[in-house]
């Protein structure tokens, strides 16, 4: 890693960490209810809402009518979604006149958005009417966003209150999350990316002169270009904000019109990392013991920067086999050097990889580079983070708690060790949490491995892989990995579109989400009705650099014994094969 490399991703790093304690305090701020500027000038707003809604602010839910409320909501949202791709071909909005989505399809795509997964089996400039786009998919990544951060102000009162038996009020706390919070970031966003030239407009695809003239697959000669437009950049800044990552073009964030310059990168890297790092911050300052969050936020970096140099390191030293036929790959003014298979010139090799680990890390799972034509490690890294369980940073809201379902399986460890009662945060740690927290850490398994193997086994499975091999089957391990951790990203090597394909990962991202929220849920309702009990010289402090490396260790171990047969299957065997061993 040359000193090039290191300044870029220092400078990165170190804008994201003077961000996050003023941003953390201002969200926890607004889930307070305490003045912090927006919502002093937009109070009668956000009354008019609930006013109109018939929502009882101040009338807390407990944890089985908060669950119910969330998933009824998520089960609305999935049949709009549904119904207006169906019927997209009949409404307005529709410039180029496309048709109404598959049913397999249009299935698959709203259970993607409603979960916060995004992902795309289908293009969306030529699939999606600008209706669809932004009154449908954009919609979803505020509300799905929302959700997450919900949840997780939920399971955060758990841990404040004492012997009550709700948990706050659902209505309340998504739409601070939207109002506050997500809406002003995203256009605010929106309007530096329109100023860096990506499109916000109603108008139809424009059409281009070629400078010199082709032929069509039928031989018949073409002399013009058709240029997708639309209201892009509304959509780029909440899929990048709220960890969503779906893209209006096919090619996501590296497409000229989704991500132009160096410095819409920048600002769409710093999105995906701003709110769940900031979430730390928020975390701590909630539970006023501000050194928790900062430990939560330790660990994560423990994980994820090893990953990130060793992704930079990886692709910088380039192919192999390239190598054995005497190609120079080595940076210089001249060239960057490195695998730059597919990746933007424009990015180079640190800022996609920065983006590979940051958008795997943060479940995002937007691309501006392809994952399909990395190195096997560096394919391996990302596909890891996946697996962890997305709690190394995770989607906003989800991410970090589950993060806290690993601390709860992480201090009764702990507690069998030194033979006490495990506590946390002044709250008792009993049977009930820890079935709750295996739950949270371990049905992503299932839903990633059963159907990987699934569609190795059967025809329809196997039909839509565009490469054999080891590499084959880590596209079909990725696909579900992404779809089980709602991340969205994908090894692009693999034919997705299909009723297969569909139907199993959307059954993957509805559990995957929401398995994991109900039982986070049910935790926080259990923490909320017990009463804290006082620190003593026995207790297991939380916040020790000692604590930090063995909660570190327990998700390594979590995501590495489960995973590590399907990724020796995978990348591993690849790699080794690359080396001729």
């Amino acid at each position: 890693m040359n000193f090039n490399n290191f300044i870029q991703t220092a400078f990165f790093l170190g804008v994201l960490l003077l961000l996050i304690k003023p941003f953390g305090r201002y969200m926890a701020r607004i889930y307070e209810g305490r003045p912090a500027g927006l919502n002093v000038w937009l109070s009668p707003v956000e009354k008019w809402l609930y006013r109109i809604c018939g929502v009882k602010q101040d009338e807390g839910m407990p944890w089985k009518i908060y669950a119910l409320a969330m998933i009824m909501f998520n089960i609305l949202g999935i049949l709009v979604v549904y119904a207006i791709q169906r019927l997209q071909g009949h409404l307005p909005l529709n410039p180029m006149n496309l048709p109404g989505v598959s049913p397999d399809s249009s299935f698959n795509t709203a259970i993607s958005f409603a979960t916060n997964t995004n992902w795309q089996g289908y293009a969306g400039e030529s699939t999606m009417s600008y209706l669809t786009q932004m009154a449908v998919l954009v919609v979803q990544n505020f509300v799905s966003a929302a959700t997450g951060m919900a949840i997780l102000v939920a399971v955060i009162r758990g841990f404040v209150q004492k012997q009550m038996h709700t948990i706050g009020n659902f209505w309340v706390d998504i739409t601070r999350s939207i109002l506050y919070i997500l809406l002003p970031l995203s256009i605010l966003f929106a309007l530096v990316f329109v100023w860096q030239g990506v499109p916000q407009t109603l108008h139809k695809s424009a059409q281009a002169t070629l400078l010199e003239g082709t032929k069509d697959s039928n031989g018949k000669p073409v002399t013009q270009q058709e240029i997708a437009l639309g209201p892009v950049a509304s959509q780029i800044a909440i899929k990048q904000l709220g960890s969503n990552g779906g893209g209006f073009y096919n090619a996501n964030s590296a497409h000229p019109y989704e991500n132009p310059t160096p410095l819409t990168n920048f600002l769409e890297l710093l999105a995906i990392m701003l709110i769940p790092v900031a979430l730390c911050y928020t975390f701590g300052d909630m539970i006023k013991d501000r050194k928790q969050g900062w430990a939560i936020l330790a660990t994560m970096f423990i994980v994820f920067l090893p990953c990130l140099f060793a992704c930079i390191c990886i692709e910088q030293q380039g192919n192999p086999l390239l190598d054995k036929l005497q190609v120079d790959q080595r940076a210089t003014d001249a060239q960057p050097g490195g695998n730059m298979e597919g990746k933007e010139a424009r990015f180079g090799i640190v800022n996609s990889s920065l983006w590979v680990v940051s958008t795997t890390a943060v479940a995002n799972g937007s691309v501006n580079c392809m994952h399909d034509s990395l190195m096997p490690i560096s394919g391996l890294i990302p596909l890891w983070l996946i697996q962890l369980g997305e709690v190394i940073f995770g989607g906003v809201g989800c991410g970090l708690y589950g993060m806290i379902a690993f601390i709860i399986v992480a201090v009764f460890m702990a507690g069998l060790m030194i033979g006490r009662t495990p506590e946390y945060l002044g709250k008792k740690i009993e049977v009930y949490e820890i079935k709750m927290a295996c739950l949270v850490a371990l049905i992503p398994h299932l839903f990633v491995l059963l159907p990987t193997a699934i569609a190795v086994m059967t025809a329809a499975g196997k039909a839509g892989i565009l490469n054999s091999g080891p590499h084959g089957f880590s596209e079909i391990l990725y696909a579900f990995s992404s779809a089980s951790g709602n991340n969205g990203s994908a090894f692009g090597g693999i034919n997705a579109n299909t009723v297969f394909y569909n139907v199993t990962t959307a059954v993957s991202m509805f559990f995957g989400r929401y398995w994991l929220a109900i039982p986070m849920l049910a935790i926080a309702g259990s923490l909320s009705a017990k009463k804290i009990v006082p620190v003593t010289q026995g207790t297991l402090p939380t916040h020790t650099p000692l604590f930090i490396v063995f909660l570190a260790v327990v998700v390594l171990v979590v995501g590495a014994l489960a995973f590590f047969p399907a990724l020796a299957l995978g990348p591993i065997v690849e790699h080794l094969m690359l080396k001729g061993i």
